[in-house]
């Protein structure tokens, strides 16, 4: 039997993280959530990490499309994270964003082959986005990261690669 995963180490890796503006209050606890993750595991975040803002999570799949067709370091990055909040109204607006968007990020990483991680907190509340965002849940943020750098590992060195 082959098995075959990704391992934790940055190093080498170019990420690029894709943020909303939007709910600041948790995104930007967020964000350092996932510099944290970058760091501890070996990437070098002043060289190989970008950071991308943008308006609210609506914004997010069309920066990060962008992001995959533009060369922003030496190439295009190992992997995108998206990072977000969307928080329940009255209304089922949070539920339309949280559906399209998630749609959108996967179907781009599976167009890509890049791995583009969702890091979107989706909460009924603002405890619960609070809770997501760095307190008694974790944060989405650093786990969301630590996703993204095992994919890349794993797409980037672990597989078999394609014959030519």
């Amino acid at each position: 039997m082959k098995e075959y995963s990704g391992n934790l180490s940055a190093q080498g890796l170019r990420l690029a993280v894709v943020v909303s503006r939007f709910n600041s209050v948790f995104t930007e606890q967020l964000l350092q959530g996932a510099l944290d993750a970058a760091r501890r595991h070996g990437l070098d975040v002043e060289k190989d990490l970008a950071v991308v803002r943008v308006p609210g999570a609506n914004e997010i799949p069309l920066a990060v499309k962008a992001l995959l067709a533009r060369p922003i370091f030496a190439g295009r990055p190992d992997a995108v994270v998206a990072l977000g909040a969307v928080i329940d109204g009255a209304t089922d607006h949070a539920m339309l964003i949280n559906t399209s968007v998630a749609r959108a990020l996967a179907q781009l990483g599976l167009e890509s082959g890049i791995p583009v991680l969702n890091g979107i907190v989706c909460a009924h509340s603002l405890d619960q986005a609070l809770e997501r965002s760095g307190s008694k849940a974790g944060n989405k943020g650093y786990d969301t990261t630590c996703a993204a750098i095992e994919m890349a590992n794993l797409l980037g060195k672990s597989l078999p690669q394609e014959e030519k």
